[in-house]
């Protein structure tokens, strides 16, 4: 009596999304991973040529001196440091997103605006001085409008409760000088700004 051997049973395979087994070649069209002594570092940004430097520095001295006579006239000093890091921004960093006249104009404007919803709410105070920094980070990322020194606007106008139109125009006026400082920079430099404008 004569018996046929079992048919040989496969049991199934599970592709693995993790990687492949040893040996194994990559997928066709998948690029090999780089040794990790090949990876590199992040460090500081590369030294700016020096006319870059220089009319970039001059840009934003010319520009906050402006912003200085004016809200002198105008009685809203307190306005420059959070303006001072917006230079800063524009003219150091002009390719960043928070740099560009959409994250600027619109990130200052929502952000104050913030600031006097708070005040409206709660009064001035440093208590609602915080909760308005806080706020203003979150309209301007769902406004798509970043600018991390618009949150200083709404903390100032949280606690030194400015008259409302007269704010708002100065705000609006001084994004105006800053974008402009930074289209001549750019020009000047032979830089690219804006890199998108809304």
């Amino acid at each position: 009596m004569t018996t046929t051997p079992a048919p040989e049973t496969t049991l199934p395979t599970t592709a693995t999304t993790t990687g492949t087994a040893p040996g194994a070649a990559p997928p066709a069209g998948a690029a090999a991973a780089p040794p990790a002594a090949a990876v590199r570092r992040p460090g500081p940004p590369p030294r700016p040529r020096p006319r870059v430097l220089l009319l970039s520095t001059a840009g934003s001295v010319a520009a906050l001196l402006i912003l200085v006579a004016v809200g002198t006239v105008l009685h809203q000093p307190l306005l420059i440091p959070p303006l001072a890091a917006s230079m800063a921004l524009v003219a150091g960093a002009p390719d960043l997103p928070l740099s560009q006249p959409r994250s600027v104009v619109g990130g200052q404007l929502l952000s104050a605006l913030t600031g006097f919803a708070v005040l409206a709410a709660a009064g001035p105070g440093l208590w609602s001085a915080a909760v308005a920094g806080g706020l203003a980070l979150g309209v301007m990322m769902l406004a798509r409008t970043p600018h991390s020194p618009a949150a200083a606007t709404a903390v100032i106008v949280a606690l030194q409760s400015p008259p409302f139109w007269s704010f708002l125009g100065l705000l609006a006026l001084a994004c105006a000088v800053l974008v402009g400082v930074g289209l001549g920079a750019a020009r000047a430099t032979g830089r690219t700004y804006p890199t998108y404008w809304f």
